[in-house]
């Protein structure tokens, strides 16, 4: 995808996400479908789980970096109740498949090429994550990702799945 379009999807997120998040702390996140995913077809499937919501892109570069984190998110945490979901937003399926050769996820992927469940969430930068308690309510968002935050946002996790929220 050549830089035009890169500029032009995150302009168009922009454009459609309001001046702060759509969704705050404490907020119950909207049911948004999970196309191609093989663990729910809408994000309200899951609920009883504590999800970890990541929207990314193949020429997001943090996302490279999130990909092995989140992997090991799934490994450690998943028999306790973590559910990673990474909802995909190229307009082409084919620019996500090619991310996926070299980043291997061990986590349900979504693809929203036309990034309805973006505009729902109201994300503005990629990535975008969101903390989701058994419920479906918002526990934290978080947006880009940093070899630095991984340990605090783990731990973040880790409270999530024993019950203390944010």
């Amino acid at each position: 995808m050549n830089t035009t379009k890169h500029f032009l999807i995150a302009a168009l997120l922009a454009l459609a996400a309001p001046l702060s998040w759509a969704l705050d702390v404490g907020q119950s996140a909207p049911d948004v479908d999970l196309p191609g995913a093989t663990v729910a077809g809408k994000l309200s499937d899951l609920h009883g789980k504590v999800v970890y919501l990541d929207f990314w892109a193949s020429w997001c570069g943090p996302c490279k970096q999130s990909f092995p984190w989140m992997n090991e998110m799934q490994r450690k945490y998943g028999a306790r109740g973590l559910q990673v979901v990474a909802i995909n937003l190229d307009a082409k399926r084919s620019d996500a498949d090619q991310f996926l050769q070299s980043n291997a996820a061990a986590f349900a992927l979504a693809f929203d090429g036309r990034a309805d469940s973006a505009r729902r969430i109201g994300v503005k930068g990629m990535p975008t994550s969101l903390l989701l308690d058994g419920q479906g309510k918002v526990l934290y968002v978080h947006q880009g990702f940093r070899a630095e935050e991984r340990a605090e946002l783990e731990a973040r996790v880790a409270a999530a799945l024993e019950g203390k929220g944010p």
